[in-house]
């Protein structure tokens, strides 16, 4: 089995510290595997949206990603829509596919079901799997929430195979041991999100340092005084260390008792915050667009030659000609010169 992995970033907002805890960081320091990275400005398009908006924040989560250390020269780095396997292999893993199953994702639960409902929502996840299919992936780093996700590609995989012969890499989820999930400070009980209606308790990568600080040190905490790292009991504090872990490489339960009072947790943690993203802010507002849509042309003109290997593979496998080599002219089938007139 390959040993390639991929992410995928959606760019329907601003990307904040949880992106970088449990997909960004992870993709970083695992480059010396193969790796695909690519925005996912087609799943963008399953609700209403802003073009101007999207092709705003496609370029700013692609300069995140390289300004965070991704280096296109060891990570395959591009833009979702700039390959057109990712439709064609869709619309044939559709076809593999049962209404049920999709049904059942939990994101057409949330946020479909009505008549207005985009019939992208509802596939979504067929492209998802089709997204890591494409590339012959054996593991898909996620947090949990998305676990149904590759759960659904894996069953595609499968299938297809099962009927088909053995065309597809059937992957598997991976998930980050520590940060997979921070809470919004404002509300730890709720994840910390790139869409969170409020954002006064989202710590996005590109704040600045006075707005980061302003954020942490007004930060839901819980009744008492103790510094400790409970997550069900005190679910605020809990959610502070899991914050100074991710920036420290820590544990929380490990710091809790360095910080005898929430005023000073709350310092600490504004503190690692601001001098982790500090760096990657400098070197963002570094790169020029120019910068961002060369090493994304560059990054889909490598993706895909193996990308389109795997559609023609598909299609020679599912009985389309056009899945099949070009038979190619001889000089015992000379062709006809165009009649003049």
């Amino acid at each position: 089995m390959s040993d390639r992995r991929i992410s995928g970033f959606k760019p329907t907002g601003p990307l904040q510290l949880g992106n970088y805890a449990g997909a960004i960081r992870p993709l970083v320091l695992g480059q010396d595997r193969p790796t695909v990275a690519f925005v996912a400005d087609l799943h963008a398009l399953t609700v209403p949206h802003d073009p101007e908006r999207l092709r705003a924040l496609t370029l700013q989560v692609a300069g995140l990603l390289l300004a965070s250390g991704l280096d296109p020269r060891r990570t395959i780095l591009y833009r979702q829509s700039d390959l057109a396997a990712h439709y064609e292999l869709h619309y044939l893993l559709e076809c593999a596919a049962s209404y049920g199953e999709v049904h059942r994702m939990i994101q057409f639960k949330e946020k479909g079901g009505g008549s207005g409902t985009r019939l992208s929502l509802l596939t979504y996840p067929v492209l998802m799997a089709a997204d890591i299919l494409l590339h012959d992936i054996a593991e898909v780093p996620v947090g949990r929430d998305q676990r149904q996700h590759v759960e659904l590609t894996r069953d595609l995989a499968l299938r297809f195979n099962e009927r088909h012969g053995p065309v597809f890499t059937v992957p598997r989820a991976t998930h980050p041991a520590i940060a997979a999930r921070l809470g919004d400070l404002a509300d730890p009980t709720a994840k910390m999100g790139k869409t969170n209606a409020a954002t006064n308790g989202v710590l996005f990568l590109l704040d600045p340092p006075d707005v980061l600080r302003r954020k942490i040190m007004r930060a839901v905490t819980d009744a008492g005084t103790e510094v400790a790292y409970d997550p069900e009991r005190k679910p605020g504090v809990s959610n502070l260390l899991e914050l100074l872990a991710t920036c420290t490489n820590g544990r929380p339960e490990q710091l809790a008792p360095d910080y005898p009072r929430y005023g000073a947790l709350k310092t600490a943690v504004a503190d690692a915050v601001i001098a982790l993203l500090e760096p990657i802010q400098r070197r963002y507002h570094e790169l020029g667009t120019d910068d961002i849509e060369q090493a994304l042309a560059q990054g889909a003109e490598q993706a895909a030659e193996r990308a389109d290997a795997t559609v023609r593979r598909v299609k020679a496998a599912m009985g389309l000609t056009s899945g099949r080599p070009a038979p190619s002219s001889t000089p015992e089938t000379p062709r006809t010169a165009p009649a003049r007139h």
